[in-house]
């Protein structure tokens, strides 16, 4: 960091801080920052029309902070160049629903009002209301308790109570409420909370999804590191009939559970951008964060059939995870409450949560797309686990470039033609692998 914008920054983060301690209410234009836009030249750009934000990127502050063992989201945001915060902005941003079904060959699929699950820790308390203001930005026809499409519960399948709310769960939960809505517009949707981040609870969770009629995807965008009691977690996910995915990481090369649970489809990362002069129009290539490698516990399911590892290989299939190329989201819940200058504190790190539009990736994002995707298909009850892309990989794009670190054998870090550790078998060509 320059010297100069270093000492702008810290200027800033004593203002803004001295203002909150005082409960001065001022306008954002009495305070000396810039707009996002025009502090970086380079934070607003464009991918054939699409404004994408650049600059560096963090993890949702979904971690491990409440207790050790705990599962952490696995999504990362664009960071403002103001501070630790996201960078926020005022209109939709990122990838759309026009985007994501063009790259996947999804546009004309639609589900017949099949539910996907999303399974997050915490409560959300604006979900529905963002939901609302994500879908009417896009052009997506609502998704309301009121008209049936969306429905929030408690981990055991209840409306209240629901968990306390946490800020970087938030984050997590508008990810992949939204990454539902652009997949798959006519999805039903089922928000199932956790408790907490421990994996009783997720697991719970994960059991009542699958319980509840019409649900046929389930998607969960966290992971921990594998230890011996996975295989006894392992039952949780065991639900024949229903399409579970889980994230494979945003840490580069490595694996974690539930991800390398043999019962799950297990969803790498990619890199996504428009071209041109491909036939397909897009090119993919290994996101450099993606999740990848041998299960030190799981055993292989019957069918993988790669030779490298021994026990389960992760990952299986992949879709867009590279916040660069990430998922515009919207998303409200943060702790500054009515302040006028709450998008600067968010963004300096001093507030928590958002506050507007945020551009959001890592494998958080390609989990839901996937579960989407097997809404799409409509094949789930005839699905045993992740078996059924291995059977049709012809149905996929494969990702022949790029990798995630450095491992022995390479196809589990390094991309190239047929199955690799970082894409798996793929990417969604339509909806024929699922």
């Amino acid at each position: 960091m320059a010297p100069a914008r270093g000492r702008r920054r810290r200027a800033l983060r004593a203002l803004a801080t001295s203002l909150l301690a005082a409960a001065t209410i001022v306008p954002l234009s009495a305070l000396t920052a810039p707009s996002a836009a025009a502090s970086s030249p380079a934070v607003a750009t464009t991918l054939a029309g699409v404004p994408l934000l650049s600059g560096s990127s963090a993890n949702l502050p979904c971690g491990t902070s409440r207790g050790p063992g705990q599962a952490h989201c696995l999504g990362k945001m664009m960071v403002s160049p103001h501070g630790s915060g996201p960078l926020l902005v005022s209109t939709p941003t990122g990838y759309g629903p026009a985007e994501i079904r063009s790259a996947y060959k999804l546009s004309g699929a639609s589900s017949g009002g099949r539910t996907v699950a999303i399974v997050d820790a915490y409560d959300d308390p604006n979900a529905e209301a963002d939901l609302a203001v994500y879908r009417k930005a896009r052009g997506l026809p609502p998704c309301t308790t009121a008209n049936g499409c969306f429905r929030k519960v408690n981990q055991n399948g209840q409306a209240a109570p629901l968990p306390a709310g946490d800020y970087g769960w938030a984050m997590e939960i508008s990810l992949d409420l939204d990454a539902v809505s652009a997949t798959c517009p006519d999805c039903h949707i089922l928000l199932v909370e956790a408790n907490s981040a421990d994996s009783d609870p997720l697991m719970k969770a994960v059991d009542t999804a699958a319980a509840t009629p019409g649900v046929v995807a389930i998607s969960n965008s966290y992971g921990g590191n594998e230890d011996n009691t996975i295989i006894g977690l392992d039952a949780h996910l065991n639900h024949p009939g229903v399409a579970i995915t889980a994230s494979s990481g945003d840490s580069g090369y490595g694996v974690s559970w539930p991800a390398s649970s043999r019962y799950v489809t297990a969803v790498g990362g990619t890199s996504l951008s428009q071209s041109s002069g491909t036939s397909r129009g897009w090119t993919e290539t290994v996101w450099s964060g993606t999740g990848s490698g041998c299960s030190a516990y799981e055993a292989k399911p019957s069918w993988q059939h790669d030779t490298g590892c021994a026990r389960r290989t992760v990952a299986d299939v992949a879709a867009v995870a590279d916040p660069r190329t990430g998922l515009g989201v919207y998303d409200t819940y943060n702790n500054c409450g009515s302040s006028s200058f709450c998008d600067l504190l968010i963004q300096l790190g001093i507030a928590q949560g958002a506050d507007g539009w945020i551009q959001v990736g890592g494998t958080s994002l390609s989990s839901p797309v996937i579960a989407s995707v097997y809404a799409l298909a409509g094949n789930t009850a005839s699905i045993t686990a992740a078996s059924y892309p291995y059977q049709h990989s012809t149905a996929l794009f494969d990702v022949t470039s790029g990798a995630n670190g450095r491992c022995s054998p390479a196809y589990l870090c390094t991309a190239g033609p047929g199955y690799d550790g970082p894409t798996g078998l793929g990417t969604p060509n339509g909806t024929g692998a699922f």
